[in-house]
């Protein structure tokens, strides 16, 4: 496979603090890939810098064009769609409006339309509640709806963290058999952030595990599940 997005010798900081140290990774068209590493490791840092939310040094290629040094909206017009933990849905909009929300940029409305119904069929709770605030909506509706609204961007690359946070398991399943849909149907490459990692690596192809901002194991996501200690840091056996 093609190689999608190229991270060399990445760098970030918030403020004179340096959180990441010298990342490297790269990401296939079309794979699954997992990020793993516990609270403060530098996980979500990682796709801030990537998404030019924070201050980043080094070299990421996407596709042929340099990442940094962009705006994060220039950076999300190249085809990076970003869904941030806490979900960040438009909460006194209803469903339908924040899809729309997230096509605001493409002006084919036939197209936008056609993509809408194409998210109700992956997640048909979202067009029973298509006119509900989302606001109102369960945890796992809501995110849901975020991960919707992201893929109506269009995007070659989806950066998912921790999707799984506070939602129950059968919803946690729910959601990551349909992201698994996504992939294999819409080609959409996937970079999930993840703190508990079993069913991330189980939908996953390879893995990386950081520690402390810096990338200290990776390999396929089967070679990372039976690695000794990711299983005791990580998966709990």
């Amino acid at each position: 496979m093609s190689i999608l997005l190229n991270v060399s010798d990445l760098r970030a900081f918030y403020g004179p603090v340096q959180a990441l140290h010298g990342l490297q990774f790269v990401l296939t068209e079309g794979s699954v890939t997992a990020l793993l590493g516990a609270n403060g490791a530098g996980k979500t840092t990682t796709l801030r810098a990537m998404c030019s939310m924070i201050r980043s040094t080094g070299t990421m290629d996407f596709r042929g064009d340099r990442l940094g040094g962009r705006s994060t909206e220039s950076v999300t017009r190249l085809g990076i769609a970003h869904v941030p933990q806490g979900r960040g849905t438009f909460t006194s909009l209803t469903v339908e409006e924040n899809l729309q929300i997230g096509a605001m940029t493409r002006r084919n409305r036939k197209r936008i339309l056609a993509d809408i119904d194409r998210m109700y069929s992956y997640f048909p709770i979202l067009k029973r509640r298509s006119a509900q605030q989302a606001g109102t909506l369960s945890g796992g509706e809501q995110q849901m709806l975020a991960v919707a609204r992201a893929l109506m961007l269009q995007p070659r690359l989806l950066l998912l963290d921790e999707p799984s946070f506070g939602l129950a398991p059968l919803i946690v399943r729910e959601l990551f058999e349909i992201l698994a849909k996504i992939n294999r149907e819409d080609k959409v490459s996937i970079l999930v952030v993840k703190q508990n990692a079993q069913l991330a690596l189980a939908l996953a192809d390879k893995a990386y595990v950081i520690e402390t901002g810096r990338i200290v194991l990776s390999g396929s996501a089967t070679e990372i599940a039976n690695n000794e200690d990711v299983r005791k840091s990580y998966l709990g056996y």
